[in-house]
């Protein structure tokens, strides 16, 4: 894709954000966009840069690796969104700023122990199974809290908020009935994480709806850099 595409495409999804934020009472300055540029190139990824993107989320660890050691030149922040197992956690504490999916103490307490100390706090979210989908990680509503205050006394972390990917759905108000649920848990935790400020949901297809509820980062792919590479499963975008 070519930087004109990819930037024209930014400024609808930018001028999509700050509608949906002035819809709902939202300052549009308070969502952050983070571009999903998994199974798409570095070029792809210089060109959202130089279209105004600074945060980048990757699934695939080691295809990430590759792209953030080709483009260490550029001040980009990395968040990793993907599923998380244990034998990985060490690259993505040494390389990432960012990770979204945390779903169990023990990734927590490894990407903690596992943090370079000179890179800072690794910063989290705890990602909540807000539908109760098999085919996806993430807490439970129920557990949510309980774990949420584990993981937050942990060193060389900082746990920043939740994480939610909720049923697809094409029905508005079905949309926002899953983002409330998630922004209720997110309000009921921050009573006692009072430093949690993020809420990390929201897609191409119901960043409207996830603005509407309090999304403070979404996370869109498909309307940025069109469809994903053929044979690669879809999450998180």
């Amino acid at each position: 894709m070519n930087k004109a595409t990819i930037e024209k495409k930014i400024n609808k999804v930018l001028n999509r954000i700050s509608e949906a934020a002035l819809n709902y009472d939202r300052d549009p300055n308070t969502i952050k966009l983070m571009a999903v540029s998994k199974t798409k190139p570095p070029e792809d990824i210089i060109f959202a840069y130089e279209s105004g993107a600074r945060d980048f989320g990757e699934n695939y660890l080691q295809e990430a690796q590759h792209k953030i050691t080709t483009l260490s030149d550029l001040p980009i922040t990395w968040h990793f969104i993907g599923p998380i197992q244990s034998n990985k956690t060490r690259p993505i504490a040494e390389v990432f700023d960012w990770v979204h999916s945390v779903d169990r103490l023990k990734i927590a307490q490894r990407l903690s122990d596992q943090r370079p100390l000179e890179l800072g706090p690794l910063q989290v979210c705890l990602q909540v199974n807000v539908s109760n989908e098999a085919s996806k990680s993430g807490a439970t509503l129920e557990e949510a809290e309980t774990l949420a205050v584990a993981i937050d006394a942990l060193p060389n972390i900082v746990l920043r908020g939740l994480m939610a990917i909720p049923e697809p759905s094409d029905e508005f108000k079905a949309q926002r009935t899953a983002f409330l649920k998630v922004r209720n848990l997110f309000e009921q935790i921050q009573h006692r994480i009072p430093h949690m400020d993020t809420l990390s949901m929201g897609m191409s297809q119901d960043l409207e709806a996830a603005i509407a509820e309090g999304a403070t980062i979404v996370r869109i792919g498909t309307d940025i850099f069109g469809t994903r590479d053929r044979g690669v499963q879809a999450s998180n975008v």
